[in-house]
């Protein structure tokens, strides 16, 4: 097995490998979602690091990635992983003092369309055939139509219906191009 950090300097070599760790949560934050929050198999990764305590609300609440990096340039060779999960902010532009972006992070105004194409570009592109990428989406700045405009793909399944719940999944899988049917 190795340890996330030599995954990572593999992975940054771009060396042939073998590892455990077959699952990316590309935007982490305070993995909110997750039943195992270490999960054995899984690398956690966000671009910021926050301490137990930030969150007065939850004091035990943190953000503690396995590797500092952004979900828009991930430095894994190509279908690295079998599951990758994108959960990235969905508040455009509020202060980093607005309790939810202090636990989700925000999207820029300007850029918010390119850096989540660019982002989930970047997910796939890790993703290995027949992989699984799963998003999740809250409609609090960007409707849930808009932002699947934005990535390109169309998934598989997800709450695709409209709903009172602001809160989407989609769940997308890679098939080779020779694979899909027309």
């Amino acid at each position: 097995m190795l340890s996330v950090k030599a995954f990572y300097l593999k992975a940054k070599r771009g060396a042939e490998m073998k590892t455990d760790k077959f699952i990316l949560d590309a935007c982490c934050g305070p993995k909110m979602f997750w039943n195992d929050k270490h999960h054995p198999n899984t690398v956690y990764i966000d671009q910021r690091e926050m301490p137990k305590g930030y969150n007065d609300y939850r004091p035990n609440r943190e953000i503690k990635p396995d590797l500092l990096m952004d979900f828009r340039k991930l430095d894994f060779p190509d279908k690295s992983f079998k599951l990758v999960v994108m959960d990235p902010p969905h508040i455009i532009s509020a202060s980093t003092n607005f309790r939810l972006a202090r636990d989700y992070g925000v999207l820029n105004k300007e850029t918010w369309k390119t850096d989540l194409k660019q982002g989930f570009d970047e997910c796939w592109r890790v993703l290995d055939d027949y992989g699984i990428l799963t998003f999740k989406w809250n409609e609090t700045s960007v409707k849930r139509k808009e932002i699947l405009d934005v990535l390109g793909k169309d998934p598989l399944y997800g709450n695709l219906m409209m709903s009172k719940i602001p809160t989407h999944w989609f769940v997308f899988m890679k098939l080779p191009e020779k694979e899909v049917q027309k």
